[in-house]
């Protein structure tokens, strides 16, 4: 309908039964008599439907230029992308993370606030006034416990790969067996820890996501968070609440509010869009988690459709209409909607792979691979010891030997050893009750090789191609376009 406006050529036609169809000595004037009240109660009823539609495209054309900002702040860095309302980019940029150092260790609260207010300044002056919305994701379990007057952090972040195993046993004597809280480093790990190991008011503390607070500086409404950054604290996204189990602890106090990631948070702070160039009506809207802005990016919409990011861990999202969790195996469940994204995060990936190449070196070894032949050798790729998914084991260690004398065949073995554990991965699912996967779809920046998807396809014995949008700042922008028209 839209497009038929912009197009002289094209009319409205209203199609009638043959029996009914006009012939060239009819009135061009028809009344209910001619054409019987039924017919005249549906073009009463398709002229609202015009109505409307003309109303949806009034507001279509008033919304014509408006642009929708995401922001994802990664592990090494941050990426911004803007897009307009059809999801065409229509500018993008990145920084990485000045390192401030305080006290010998890194002051990542003022790196990360750095390096928000760096990219609202990287994006074109000419295309601040259009931003209509905005929207972060941030790192899964990246933790700030901050003062709940100032906003201020009472101790240093606990990053997203900290455990806090002296927190564990007691957070496993309150919570439901194999609930996904029950790992070292979920957030609600990390609060029982701060709870009972720091000294700072209690009253007037609050828990905050590393998205969370990111989007806090820009709308200065404190405590609010999304279902998919807080479910690792606890709270459950099917029942829209957080337990009676986690409610009655002490540290409940310091729980956020929660809505539903892209939904209307309030306006942008003045003096931030005034000295910046943002418009009046610029909204700020709830975030998620790096992993499942990448899998919004990369439009994955049905049941058995997945996404295997493989940057620096490898991390699988699998649309699901079922639920499933089970701590003993580092598998969650995030909501999307209506739907299920079923998966967990595996430490192997990327990373390892920089620890004996170069990014020259990984493509020019790539390129003299057989990817259709399996490799004998049978490797568990990890950086360093522990493992989350799909085993839970934190005393498990990197198993890289023997390395035979081939570049080529090295990291020929290394490649398919993280396919295997990607195929692992996606059989437990499975076996768990989650929809089986059907189609996986790549993002990060294993998408960019060739030989590695084939490789990959080989194992899991599925289709495998590179996501058309891989960048989590990209999804986020997506949620940035759907809470711009979201009620606050």
């Amino acid at each position: 309908m839209v497009a038929s406006l912009h197009n002289p050529s094209c009319s409205l036609l209203i199609h009638l039964p043959k029996s009914q169809k006009f012939r060239n000595n009819y009135p061009r004037t028809l009344t209910s008599k001619m054409l019987g009240f039924n017919v005249f109660k549906k073009l009463e009823s398709r002229t609202a439907s015009v109505r409307a539609s003309k109303d949806m495209m009034d507001a279509e054309v008033k919304d014509e230029g408006k642009l929708y900002l995401g922001m994802d702040f990664g592990t090494s860095g941050a990426r911004y992308a803007l897009i307009d309302k059809d999801g065409n980019i229509q500018a993008e940029g990145k920084r990485d993370y000045p390192l401030y150092m305080s006290e010998e260790a890194v002051d990542w609260v003022k790196s990360w606030r750095t390096t928000l207010f760096a990219l609202l300044e990287d994006i074109p002056v000419s295309l601040r006034a259009a931003v209509a919305s905005i929207s972060v994701d941030g790192t899964s379990a990246t933790t700030l416990i901050v003062d709940s007057t100032t906003g201020e952090p009472l101790c240093r972040p606990f990053l997203y790969n900290e455990s806090c195993p002296e927190a564990l046993p007691l957070v496993k004597a309150i919570a439901p067996v194999n609930h996904t809280v029950c790992s070292g480093s979920s957030t609600l790990c990390k609060l029982v820890y701060w709870w009972n190991s720091f000294k700072s008011a209690k009253q007037s503390a609050m828990l905050l996501h590393q998205a969370d607070w990111l989007l806090w500086l820009l709308h200065g409404r404190l405590g609010v968070s999304d279902y998919n950054n807080a479910l690792k604290v606890g709270y459950d996204p099917e029942t829209e609440s957080y337990p009676p189990w986690l409610l009655a602890q002490p540290y409940s106090c310091v729980l956020p509010i929660v809505q539903s990631p892209g939904s209307t948070i309030g306006s942008m702070k003045e003096i931030i869009r005034t000295q910046l160039g943002f418009p009046k009506d610029c909204v700020i809207c709830t975030g998620t988690t790096d992993s499942i802005a990448a899998f919004i990016a990369a439009r994955a919409g049905q049941p058995g459709q997945a996404v295997t990011s493989l940057g620096s861990t490898l991390a699988i999202k699998l649309l699901s209409t079922q639920r499933v969790e089970d701590a003993r195996f580092g598998v969650y469940s995030h909501r999307l909607d209506d739907k299920w994204l079923v998966g967990g995060a595996s430490n192997t990936g990327g990373a390892v792979l920089r620890q004996f190449f170069t990014d020259e070196q990984l493509k020019k070894l790539s390129e003299q691979i057989n990817s259709a032949e399996a490799s004998p050798l049978d490797y568990y790729p990890l950086q360093d010891i522990g493992e989350r998914f799909p085993v839970a084991d934190p005393e498990m260690e990197p198993r890289l030997h023997p390395r035979p004398a081939s570049d080529v065949e090295y990291l020929h073995g290394i490649l398919e050893s993280i396919a295997r554990i990607e195929a692992k991965g996606y059989n437990l699912l499975k076996e768990l009750g989650a929809t089986p996967v059907e189609e996986v779809f790549t993002a990060g920046g294993g998408s960019k090789n060739e030989k590695w998807i084939a490789i990959r396809e080989r194992v899991l014995g599925l289709p495998v191609r590179s996501a058309l949008q891989t960048e989590a700042a990209y999804g986020a922008a997506l949620l940035a376009l759907k809470g711009a028209d979201s009620p606050p």
